[in-house]
């Protein structure tokens, strides 16, 4: 049996075991649909050209899990950021651990999907919010379908929120081989601030696939910060779908970090539903064997002087393959547009590849839009004047490869969280330089 006619039939079966109002069970009735229609994108759909899913769904995964209450927090300190007090969010196999999390409803809300879809309480906030975007889309519908629980962040008018919120994803490995759907609903009301650090992190050598979709909604003038941090074990496979919707003069950033995985493909889709919008993607790729990152982004100019921003870095070892797939649509109503988009990429090994398409759709005729995509290796030259001063062969390697990532690394606004990027880049670049921020 197919992966995806497991899914359907176990989807009735699933259903009956969730405590959901029949408003929450009308929209899965319905992205069920969707996904039983489309299935698994293949490579036969342009935006899907580079990456196959044939190896990610042929494993037989078990779709539930119970969680581990036995993790301790020494066992799984690595992967949360300690260095400040932050709220966490954390989640075992799926299932929500209050041992290792910190939530509060002081004010802002950071708690759990599955109290705001059950309880009359933020019954407003979810029929305003929830799943109003990319509804079409198979994957964000399977999600929609299966997803029992993750974060739910709200941030009232003109809160800035005083510590950054964790939300991380743990699998255990218990289950042989394990499918995920989590689900994260993050609201932003005007003049509202927040960060956000995520992580998806698998604890064993099993299959896992997760296919998580968040949904972003920043209201007037509200600023938030959102940052994914990937470096998982070598059989785990992500796809992440990220939706955002912005409103007047407000800025969302969202940086990715992909340093390891078996796949992982980001789908990133920026909505500006307003004038004077700032739109900040940007990315740091480090991968190597045969691992595969697909970075696919569309950012939507639906209003008049707005700016968009986009800067992935990617470095290639091995067999490894990358993709950037970056689209940038300005519709005709959208005159004074700023849309600014590269993509540049080091191949460190000759077996290395990466294929980078930019796009633009341009239905406006007073508007700045750029793209650019860079493919090479390291300058020589510049490693042999190194050499000459007395640094090794492998620091200097490391050290112009940091250089070459460092300016996405500049515009992280948690310093801590700088400081561990840092550090796993010299990792994955093997070697232990200080590198002073």
């Amino acid at each position: 049996m197919s992966l995806k006619d497991k899914l359907l039939s176990s989807y009735l079966t699933f259903q009956e075991n969730t405590s959901f109002d029949n408003s929450i069970l009308d929209i899965k009735d319905q992205a069920i649909k969707v996904f039983e229609a489309e299935g698994f994108p293949s490579k036969k759909d342009e935006n899907w050209k580079y990456t196959s899913l044939n190896s990610v769904t042929k494993p037989h995964y078990s779709l539930a899990a119970t969680g581990d209450d036995a993790i301790e927090f020494k066992d799984v300190k690595q992967y949360f950021l300690n260095d400040i007090d932050t709220f966490k969010i954390v989640f075992i196999d799926g299932v929500y651990s209050s041992y290792l999390s910190e939530t509060t409803h002081d004010g802002v809300d950071v708690c759990l999907l599955s109290s705001a879809l059950t309880k009359p309480k933020f019954k407003q906030v979810i029929d305003v919010y929830f799943n109003k975007i990319a509804k079409n889309d198979s994957l964000t519908a399977l999600n929609t379908a299966f997803a029992k629980e993750g974060a739910y962040i709200y941030v009232p008018k003109s809160m800035a929120v005083n510590k950054p919120i964790q939300i991380v994803h743990l699998s255990t490995g218990n289950e042989a081989n394990l499918m995920l759907q989590p689900r994260n609903l993050i609201v932003a009301e005007e003049n509202a601030e927040v960060q956000v650090i995520e992580r998806h992190q698998s604890l064993s050598s099993n299959a896992v696939f997760t296919n998580s979709v968040t949904e972003i909604y920043a209201g007037k003038h509200a600023r938030v910060d959102y940052y994914k941090i990937q470096n998982d074990k070598e059989n785990a496979s992500l796809i992440d779908n990220t939706h955002i919707d912005q409103q007047e003069s407000s800025e969302v950033s969202v940086h990715t970090f992909s340093f390891g995985g078996k796949l992982t493909r980001n789908n990133l889709n920026y909505y500006q539903n307003g004038e004077h919008i700032n739109s900040i993607l940007k990315g740091v790729t480090i991968i190597e064997d045969k691992q595969h990152v697909d970075h696919n982004t569309l950012v939507h100019h639906k209003q008049p002087n707005c700016e968009s921003h986009q800067d992935y870095k990617g470095i290639f070892d091995d067999k490894s393959t990358g993709v950037f797939n970056g689209k940038v649509v300005v519709d005709a109503i959208a005159q004074k547009i700023n849309a600014y988009q590269s993509n540049n990429n080091i191949l460190v090994s000759d077996k290395a590849s990466i294929n980078s398409k930019p796009q633009l759709e341009i239905f406006a005729d007073d508007v700045r839009c750029s793209h650019g995509c860079t493919i090479g290796q390291l300058d020589e030259d510049a490693l042999f004047y190194m050499r000459t001063r007395g640094i090794g062969k492998k620091e200097g390697r490391a050290l112009l490869m940091y250089a070459f990532a460092n300016n996405v690394l500049e515009s992280v606004k948690i310093p801590q969280l700088k400081a561990r990027i840092t550090n796993l880049i010299a990792e994955k670049l093997g070697v232990n330089i200080g590198f002073d921020l």
